[in-house]
């Protein structure tokens, strides 16, 4: 498929119309972390999609306006995000042809913490470009459909990356593999009939180590990968690993999934050290935290792992399998305390 497919070609009858939308934020399992341009992704990549963490947005359109954006997160204006928002709209409108045809307020609310290591990126530009395939078949008088949430990945790509996996539950795959019908252009769903139930239920709880400003975003860290020397070698392991992932997923190895998930949050944190500057987000708390699982998990043999984003906080994931309560006891006596303010965020992927 190529982009040509997302072109409008429709009639539009523009209207004053407001619209509202919630997306919810997802955690990479195999990482993304390199792109090329136009936000196509070096390395496929494959994420949970959580449930309670979203971005809920309400976006008014008047037509016939002069285009201008105004935004308001939490009900406090953000006209540096409305700039960014702007700019992006002007991205697009060869896809929507109508979109600079009126002006917009969006008021954007997020059920999780701001810096908290949960993607508000991906859920906010989800939200977003879940809005404006809603006022696109309000306009066309076209109804939403399997093609329009394509397009609305497709679109939320060209805002944030990883925000293409967020308009799918489940398990979600973005980027060329070995999964049928996987694009760089949008994200697709997981086979549903090749994931064993064990890995249909799953706690992802959020350790907020730092819930600062990071010292390096992502759109900086993704593009150090462009001169780092070991990047080439990441991006073929990533390719690579799909493969164990799929005879994972298919037949429970619980195990087999700790190894790979760890392993690959500990890549995208080394290709940070490797990159010229170097820079390293993880904290001592993190580390802190890392050791600690891994003696607990040693210990007792219970399914505790972890997962990394760009950042310092940590996903602590375990399944729902009659264990949970023990771990949860831990969590909460031995591993809280590594954070900056007692700070958790509890979530959950049932699919």
């Amino acid at each position: 498929m190529t982009t040509q497919e997302f072109l409008g070609k429709k009639e539009y009858t523009l209207h004053h119309q407001t619209v509202s939308e919630s997306c919810p934020s997802n955690i990479a399992l195999i990482k993304y972390w390199g792109k090329y341009d136009n936000q196509i992704p070096a390395n496929p990549s494959i994420s949970y999609t959580l449930n309670h963490c979203k971005t809920n947005t309400t976006m008014e359109f008047f037509a016939d306006e002069p285009f201008s954006v105004q935004t308001f997160l939490a009900g406090q204006e953000e006209v540096k995000f409305a700039e960014k928002i702007e700019k992006y709209f002007r991205n697009i409108d060869q896809y929507l042809p109508w979109i600079l045809q009126g002006r917009y307020i969006i008021r954007t609310e997020n059920t999780f913490p701001h810096s908290s290591g949960i993607a508000s990126s991906a859920s906010g530009f989800g939200a977003i470009a879940k809005c404006l395939m809603n006022l696109d078949g309000s306009f066309s008088g076209e109804t939403t459909g399997e093609e329009s949430l394509r397009k609305a990945s497709f679109l939320a790509r060209l805002g944030s990356g990883s925000a293409c996996r967020s308009l799918y539950g489940g398990l979600v795959v973005w980027g060329e593999s070995q999964i049928k019908g996987s694009c760089d252009l949008f994200a697709v769903p997981y086979p549903n009939d090749e994931i064993h139930d064990i890995f249909r239920s799953f706690n992802d709880w959020v350790l907020l180590i730092h819930e600062g400003q990071k010292s390096v975003s992502s759109t900086v860290g993704h593009g150090l990968m462009n001169t780092n020397p070991y990047a080439e070698r990441r991006f073929q392991e990533a390719r690579e690993n799909f493969g164990p992932m799929k005879e994972i997923l298919a037949n429970g190895d619980l195990e087999g999934f700790i190894k790979l998930v760890e392993h690959e949050a500990l890549t995208l944190h080394a290709m940070m050290m490797m990159s010229d500057p170097a820079f390293i987000l993880m904290q001592t708390g993190t580390l802190e935290v890392i050791n600690k699982i891994w003696a607990f998990r040693k210990e007792t043999g219970l399914p505790l792992f972890f997962t990394l984003d760009a950042g310092a906080n940590v996903h602590l994931l375990f399944p729902d399998n009659g264990s949970e309560e023990q771990i949860k006891i831990f969590i909460e006596s031995e591993l809280l305390q590594h954070t900056q303010n007692n700070g958790v965020v509890k979530d959950v992927m049932n699919f």
